[in-house]
C-alpha cells in the first residue's frame, strides 16, 4: 500500500560555463524537511529560453537522509516542460535507486511552489 510524505525544500543553482552549445548546465544543492529530511545533490541540464515562457529541463538528484525514519539515499528523476507559460513537470523515484532502509523504494513526487516556498508530496512505496 503506497504511503505519502509531505514537506518543504530550499534549492539553490549554480550555473556552469556556457560552452556555446545551447544547453544549460547547473548543479543543484537541495536541503529537504518535513517525512523527508536530508540533502540533495544533482545536475541540471536545459533548453529553450524561459524568460519567454518556453523552455525545457531534465535533472537527476541524489537524496541522503531519511524518509518516515528510515535512513538511506534515493536518486529523483525530473523533467520540467514549459510551453506559452504553461508548466508541465514530472518527478520520479529512480527505480532501484534506493539505499539501506530505502532499498526498493518506488514512486512519484508531486511539487507545488506559493509564495512560501517548495512543498512537495511524495508517494512511494518500499515493496
Amino acid at each position: 500500500m503506497p504511503e505519502t510524505a509531505h514537506g518543504t525544500f530550499e534549492v539553490s543553482l549554480m550555473p556552469q560555463p556556457d560552452d556555446g552549445s545551447g544547453i544549460g548546465r547547473l548543479d543543484l544543492t537541495k536541503t529537504w524537511s518535513g517525512d523527508l529530511t536530508g540533502s540533495g545533490h544533482g545536475l541540471m541540464l536545459s533548453a529553450g529560453d524561459p524568460t519567454s515562457g518556453s523552455a525545457g529541463y531534465v535533472a537527476i538528484e541524489v537524496v541522503e537522509g531519511a524518509l518516515h525514519g528510515r535512513s538511506g539515499s534515493l536518486a529523483l528523476q525530473q523533467l520540467g516542460v514549459m510551453h506559452a507559460g504553461e508548466r508541465e513537470l514530472r518527478y520520479d523515484v529512480v527505480p532501484g535507486s534506493g539505499t539501506d532502509g530505502l532499498v526498493g523504494i518506488t514512486g512519484t513526487l508531486a511539487l507545488s511552489i506559493d509564495e512560501h516556498g517548495h512543498h512537495y508530496e511524495l508517494t512511494y512505496d518500499l515493496g
